[in-house]
């Protein structure tokens, strides 16, 4: 199956590179790129990607805001962020939803591995990513949720099912998904058990 990969980035180089990397290393992949912000949004909201690779220092870049505005454009697309940042910057783009970091500096073939990883596991966190995530305590965690999230947090361990969540917020059931992948991942839980666990233990 075909994946299609927006690559988001202000320098040709990097854009022309980076496409040249994954279409000749990944199989079946197709890239399509765009040299800032708003251009990237305007693509994403009417086009399919399965990944857009984002540049987090591009012109018009609205800093950790293109994260949910993206997301509120496809919900199930995929987010890496491509960056010469240190990692404390990209942890805080893991936080807000993004499904990865790359620094520009890899190899080609941690790029690619990258990418691979995405598709097959939904997410790519470098060691000393990880590392940093997991020094929060479960209460900062709960503090990183969006609004959003944090209403259907608690809305999911007071029993309410998709249904109800949908009926309640007006939002529609694949959105629902969406934000609970989401509060898994930010809460690093795996179940609603977990879920339960962490309420009554730091909130209740």
């Amino acid at each position: 199956m075909t994946k299609n990969i927006l690559i988001a980035d202000d320098h040709d180089i990097v854009l022309v590179g980076t496409s040249i990397i994954l279409e000749s290393r990944i199989p079946n992949v197709v890239t399509d790129l765009a040299e800032d912000y708003p251009k990237a949004l305007e693509k994403i909201s009417q086009q399919k990607y399965d990944l857009v690779i984002l540049d987090i220092n591009m012109p018009e870049s609205k800093n950790k805001k293109m994260i949910t505005e993206i997301k509120a454009a496809d919900p199930d697309i995929k987010i890496l962020i491509f960056s010469a940042y240190e990692e404390d910057v990209a942890v805080q783009y893991i936080k807000e939803g993004a499904n990865g970091y790359i620094s520009k500096l890899s190899k080609s073939d941690e790029i690619s591995d990258a990418v691979k990883k995405i598709f097959s596991d939904g997410y790519y966190y470098p060691s000393n990513i990880v590392d940093q995530l997991f020094r929060e305590s479960p209460l900062d965690s709960i503090k990183n949720l969006s609004a959003r999230e944090y209403e259907i947090f608690i809305l999911m361990v007071n029993g309410n099912g998709n249904l109800e969540i949908s009926n309640k917020m007006g939002i529609q059931m694949p959105t629902i998904s969406t934000y609970k992948k989401r509060i898994h991942t930010k809460l690093k839980t795996s179940n609603l058990a977990d879920l339960i666990k962490l309420y009554q233990t730091h909130i209740a």
